[in-house]
Formats: structure tokens, C-alpha cells, sequence
């Protein structure tokens, strides 16, 4: 899932300068698992604003605000209301501002910052684990990715600067070549170990990147 946070009520106000009428979106899946734009971060929102002299002219929280049909579909099922805003205020990663700005020429403000690609530990705590590089190693690491859970991306390690166990950037956390080790170890493969990964294949991390998957 995308892990976002809400950017202060302060800077959300301030992008909102020149309007007085806002319509607020948010989005069912990733917003609402982090708590950044859920039903209850839609109506805390639209209170926010209306103490702030804002109008809110209506608000919706769509399935996926990432899936554009839908997105332009929602959207124009509130159509009286979404025309009513100077502004559309989305509640949502940074996929879901695009979709709705593209569904419309009203201007969108992002009521969010998209974190990262997160797995979900227990409610409320998220942990990066992917870096959507394209190139993934997994098989060949134990199913630990260094180049996310690592703190400098190393491809292989450990690095001279771990120390005990544990990541020099961060003396509190494990090394991830240690953890890559121990696992390994665990599963009598060691000596993947002695076998040098070849530097990443960045062309995979092209922007802006798309599939499209055959009938």
C-alpha cells in the first residue's frame, strides 16, 4: 500500500488562497488504512475548513481514487457540487491527485505527502520494504531487499561500517546484511553469499514508466 501522511492544516489553507469554496475527496484504500483520507479524515477536514471561512460544497471518499474511470465516473456523479468549488481538495497519494485533476479542469490541491510503499506491521504502523526499483533481488537475498531495508542501498554487503549486528546509520537498527546472513544461514544457502550481484539495471526505473498486460 501507498503509506501518506496529511500535510498540515496551515499549508492546505494556504493552497487554497483564492478560493472560498472547496470539495473534498478521499480515497477508501491506502488514505484510509494510514489514516490520512478516510471517511473520518474527509469530515475532520470539512469541519477544519469551515472554522478556517471555507465553504465546503460536498465531499466523497472514492474506491480507488487511483483507478481514473472511476475517479472521472465518482466524480461526475457529484457533478453540481464539483462544479459549485473553486478548488478540489484530494485526500490521497500522489496517483490519486492525478486522477482526479485529470477527470476535470478544476484546480486540485494535494491534501497529502506520499511517504512510501509500505507493509503493514499492525494498525498504524507502516515499514518500507520496497523500493519499486524494477530489478528485484529477492530470490538471491534471503527475500530481504537491500536496496530499501539497507540505509545505503547496498547491492552486497555488509558494509565496513556495521558494527555488532547493527547499520552505523542507525546504531538502533539491524544491519540488513546481517539480517540477509542470518537468514540465509538459517536456510543452509551461505553461499549465495560468495556470488557478486552485478549493479542494478536502472533503465527499469524509468519515469514515467506503464504496462499494459496482453488479452
Amino acid at each position: 500500500m501507498i503509506v501518506s501522511t496529511q500535510k498540515p492544516l496551515e499549508e492546505i489553507v494556504a493552497a487554497l488562497e483564492g478560493g472560498s469554496r472547496v470539495f473534498i475527496i478521499g480515497c477508501a484504500k491506502c488514505a484510509t488504512v494510514c489514516k490520512a483520507g478516510g471517511e473520518e479524515e474527509v469530515f475532520r477536514m470539512q469541519d477544519a475548513l469551515t472554522a478556517a471561512g471555507k465553504e465546503v460544497t460536498g465531499t466523497i471518499v472514492i474506491d480507488e481514487t487511483c483507478h481514473m474511470l472511476r475517479t472521472a465516473r465518482d466524480l461526475r456523479s457529484r457533478r453540481e457540487q464539483v462544479e459549485e468549488a473553486d478548488f478540489l481538495l484530494v485526500l490521497s497519494c500522489g496517483a490519486g491527485v492525478q486522477s482526479v485533476a485529470e477527470a476535470g479542469e478544476k484546480k486540485v490541491v494535494a491534501g497529502t505527502d506520499s511517504r512510501f510503499l509500505g507493509n503493514i506491521r499492525r494498525f498504524g504502523r507502516f515499514e518500507q520494504r520496497c523500493s519499486l526499483c524494477g530489478d528485484c533481488r529477492l530470490s538471491d537475498s534471503g527475500g530481504v531487499c537491500p536496496v530499501t531495508v539497507c540505509a545505503k542501498g547496498l547491492s552486497n554487503g555488509p558494509c565496513g561500517g556495521m558494527e555488532e549486528g547493527n547499520c552505523e546509520v542507525d546504531r538502533n537498527s539491524r544491519c540488513a546484511w546481517v539480517t540477509i546472513y542470518e537468514r540465509l544461514e538459517r536456510q543452509g544457502r551461505v553461499e549465495r553469499l560468495e556470488v557478486i550481484t552485478p549493479a542494478r539495471d536502472f533503465a527499469h526505473k524509468r519515469h514515467p514508466n506503464s504496462l499494459t498486460l496482453e488479452k
